[in-house]
């Protein structure tokens, strides 16, 4: 049963943001983890790394020759016919490079089967302690030398500001398909950040995600705030070969610089939300994020497939 609060047939916001003056820090109301060592592959000291931490990193999970069928179906992707063109695609603002195609699950059968492998969904459901299903899903280029990056933010912040999640019941899940390096952009978190909720600042353009998705300028911590979560928890930088996976709790405040080397970047992005946490109405009062950005029609259990 979800935790959000009923009243009047409403959900009570319970991670109200962009609606006061001033930014704030709360402690979060949610388990970080909500399922159980005897419950899935994770033992007990990555659930407690991830209680403490809010990430967990693995570099085995899939075969070079898996890695390789990926590699070859995110490079037919970004080539394709009209992929500019299409509402899933957002492209780099300054170059017109494509940046992220979403709702990847549904246009590639070959990624979409990553997103239900079970060494991915397993890991999922123990950490939310529940079945799952997909709240987003996309592919991310990070092209050398104009790949722009991306700042720190919390993407429950988001989802629940702006698609109306009630609880921080998700984890997102990034699987690396070319270098991480300590210089080609990465993956930044912030250990720690996850435990504490920062309601910030600025009211919630229409249709934010136009922008938003290229530069995110609306939901970001001030500078105090994000200070001092760096003087709690420093920064980590999950980096790694091809094959790399990150699991990262939704509330974690993360972020990434641009890429100026000659390598680029690619990944892809999976968000399995709890089938106990799904959407209201978004909490800032505006229309909802367009389906293929935030699932609200399917909410059905994914079915895990078996993976090698």
């Amino acid at each position: 049963m979800s935790m959000a609060v009923e009243k009047h047939g409403h959900v009570i916001d319970r991670y109200p943001s962009r609606v006061e003056p001033e930014p704030r820090l709360k402690n979060r109301e949610d388990p970080v983890v909500w399922g159980s060592a005897t419950h899935g592959p994770l033992s007990a000291g990555h659930l407690e790394k991830y209680e403490r931490d809010g990430f967990l990193t693995f570099d085995n999970l899939f075969s070079e020759k898996e890695l390789r069928a990926y590699q070859a179906e995110l490079s037919r992707l970004s080539q394709g016919r009209n992929v500019k063109e299409r509402e899933e695609t957002i492209t780099e603002p300054g170059s017109g490079e494509v940046r992220s195609i979403f709702d990847i699950h549904h246009l590639s059968a070959v990624i979409g089967r990553l997103c239900r492998d079970e060494r991915v969904v397993m890991i999922a459901r123990q950490l939310l302690g529940s079945d799952v299903y997909f709240h987003q899903t996309r592919i991310n280029y990070k092209p050398g030398y104009r790949g722009t990056g991306f700042y720190w933010h919390s993407d429950f912040e988001t989802w629940h500001v702006e698609d109306g999640m009630p609880n921080m019941r998700a984890v997102s899940c990034s699987i690396s398909l070319s270098p991480n390096t300590e210089y080609n952009g990465p993956l930044m978190v912030i250990p720690g950040s996850h435990r504490k909720y920062l309601s910030t600042v600025g009211e919630t353009p229409e249709d934010h995600y136009k922008h938003s998705l290229q530069k995110q300028e609306i939901g970001v911590p001030d500078d105090a705030s994000l200070a001092q979560m760096f003087e709690e928890g420093g920064i980590a930088s999950p980096t790694g070969s091809t094959g790399l996976v990150t699991f990262f709790e939704c509330n974690m405040m993360h972020g990434s610089n641009s890429n100026i080397t000659p390598l680029p970047r690619s990944n892809v992005f999976i968000v399995f939300n709890s089938v106990e946490n799904t959407l209201a109405n978004p909490f800032c009062g505006l229309k909802p994020r367009p389906q293929f950005i935030a699932n609200r029609k399917g909410f059905q259990p994914i079915v895990a497939v078996s993976g090698g």
